[in-house]
């Protein structure tokens, strides 16, 4: 999720929780499950509202896409008079992502969605690609099926109309994707009661669904997000330079360049010699080495101390942004080389999707595409096993195909198979002995590395924690899913105790909400949809009844 932080700290839930914040309390499960139930409303969006169409994010009058094949539906006019919001098409129909360069638009806006659906809180005030499947989760454990489905609903409609699930519906993301969990999503609301009226709505549903599913999928089979030639997938925006949401920030790039300079030898190699002001023919050497500065001001901008950034940053930086870890060091200093990296996660992703798949086709009567699936799923498991799986460490690791060589450091990514069912039973056996690196107070943190960003050490965060656990589970190591489960849903009553709130991400070390970030993105939003999700999906897990059968550790076929 791409972060903004010079924004102010958000105030969503003030007016609600003021009496709690100002009183020292005791962490009380049952008073994070009230905050959860009232927050599913104030974080619930529609288009039709006003306070949904603006974006704290991006200066200027707001403005409203529609896709260009469909005809602006009137009440849109209407909300567009009443809400002081311009309803504009885009200027052509989008087959695949990246069709459109946001670039080339008169005016940044968001991205019309024909559904109701629920923000991560603070000044993210639009549906984001990874943070809705953790939010629908939530949904479909609160009995709100039909929110749920109206979310999944939303994410085909971006494929079917903007090429793939967003990073999120604003025109600036229009390069992007994030985590493919859409086939996760499907299955949780085709498994959720509440969300259609009868088994025969339910199976029409899924094959309107499953093409628009196979669609997203050949995102990640493009040539720009293939990992070289290993057979796995990386991240990798469609994109060039600085993303278009950092016009407005606090010098992010600025700031990078900085600690560049003061850490020279940790520099990848980020740092291109420039002009503050450039003339015209230097320009046209940033222009392919860096970035077009006559073109963009947060480009010409991005200058300290006689350096600028190179154009490979940029693409990592972006990457980064698409995969969901922003920041990180994991992946080169501010995640500046994600996009040379084969991930754990998104192979783990994209294996479980294509799982998926194939259980979708064949509930359609599509043996021969299930079979196809079930192949691509095995020939994606055979290029983890070579690229990232490493027995001598006991773990997968991300794969740098660009060196030739694993990450040095351990990621909790390294959890992701098991949450997808790749690893054998082997392998989540060496995997859980691994907790250790890992296991703090207050849960999973992201790795053993602290940099000072938010997605390395002590930091974690309630989707990688909920990937981990459930993985655990699923695998039989029950007592570790359970103390985990209760380690982390007690850092967020502990959270809620000291301020009245539900965080973004927490303290592992602390077990609580203190967050403290010294490199990049500072904010600790407030809200917050998927903290909310996984806590009542880690309740289930802490309220099973212990005395129960263990259930048979989920291992599909292509794993053994």
């Amino acid at each position: 999720m791409t972060r903004s932080p010079h924004l102010l700290r958000a105030v969503l839930f003030a007016a609600i929780f003021t009496a709690a914040a100002t009183q020292a309390a005791t962490p009380d499960p049952a008073k994070t499950r009230a905050y959860i139930d009232q927050a599913w409303t104030t974080l619930t969006r529609s288009q039709d509202q006003c306070n949904a169409l603006t974006d704290p994010k991006i200066a200027g009058h707001p403005v409203l896409y529609v896709p260009a094949e469909m005809k602006v539906p009137s009440t849109l006019a209407d909300i567009g008079k009443r809400c002081g919001v311009d309803i504009r098409p885009l200027p052509r129909a989008i087959q695949r992502l990246g069709d459109i360069d946001a670039t080339k638009l008169p005016a940044q806006g968001l991205l019309y969605l024909p559904h109701p659906y629920v923000v991560p809180g603070g000044f993210f005030n639009e549906m984001y690609g990874w943070d809705s499947y953790f939010i629908v989760l939530g949904l479909a454990a609160d009995q709100r099926g039909k929110l749920a489905r109206d979310m999944v609903d939303n994410a085909l409609f971006e494929v079917e109309h903007y090429g793939a699930v967003l990073n999120a519906n604003r025109t600036y993301y229009l390069s992007r994707s994030q985590p493919p969990f859409l086939t996760a999503m499907m299955a949780t609301v085709l498994g959720d009661p509440d969300a259609f009226a009868s088994d025969a709505e339910r199976k029409a549903w899924l094959a309107g669904a499953y093409p628009l599913a196979v669609r997203n999928h050949d995102v990640w089979t493009r040539e720009e997000h293939r990992a070289g030639d290993t057979g796995l997938a990386r991240y990798y925006d469609l994109g060039d330079g600085p993303v278009l949401e950092a016009q407005n920030s606090d010098d992010f790039y600025v700031k990078v360049i900085k600690w560049l300079r003061a850490h020279p030898k940790d520099d990848p190699g980020y740092l291109l010699k420039g002009a503050q002001q450039p003339d015209d023919a230097e320009a046209a050497r940033l222009a392919k080495d860096s970035c077009d500065v006559r073109a963009s001001k947060v480009c010409l901008g991005n200058w300290h101390d006689g350096y600028r950034l190179t154009a490979d940053y940029y693409r990592g930086d972006r990457a980064m942004r698409e995969s969901g870890y922003d920041t990180n060091f994991h992946f080169g200093p501010f995640g500046g080389s994600t996009h040379h990296y084969a991930s754990v996660d998104l192979n783990s992703l994209l294996y479980r999707y294509e799982l998926d798949l194939a259980d979708f086709a064949t509930k359609l009567g599509k043996s021969d595409e299930a079979k196809r699936w079930t192949d691509a799923a095995a020939a994606r498991k055979q290029a983890m096993d070579k690229y990232l799986w490493r027995a001598g460490d006991g773990m997968y690791r991300d794969y740098d195909f660009v060196a030739g060589k694993p990450s040095p450091t351990p990621y909790i990514n390294t959890f992701y198979p098991l949450w997808a069912g790749a690893a054998s039973p082997q392998q989540a056996a060496a995997v859980r002995g691994k907790l250790a690196v890992f296991e703090r107070r207050g849960g999973l943190s992201m790795d053993n590395q602290p940099s000072g960003v938010q997605w390395n050490d002590p930091f974690g965060w309630a989707p990688t924690n909920w990937l981990a656990i459930k993985g655990l589970e699923d695998y039989g190591f029950h007592d570790d899913a359970r103390r985990l489960a209760g380690n982390f849903t007690a850092t967020v009553d502990r959270g809620l105790a000291d301020d009245g709130t539900i965080r973004e991400k927490y303290n592992m070390a602390k077990g609580n909400a203190d967050v403290r970030v010294s490199a990049g993105y500072s904010e600790n939003v407030i809200g917050f949809g998927w903290t909310n999700g996984v806590y009542l999906k880690l309740q289930e897990i802490l309220q099973r009844n212990k005395a129960e059968p263990a259930p048979t550790p989920r291992v599909p076929e292509t794993a053994k």
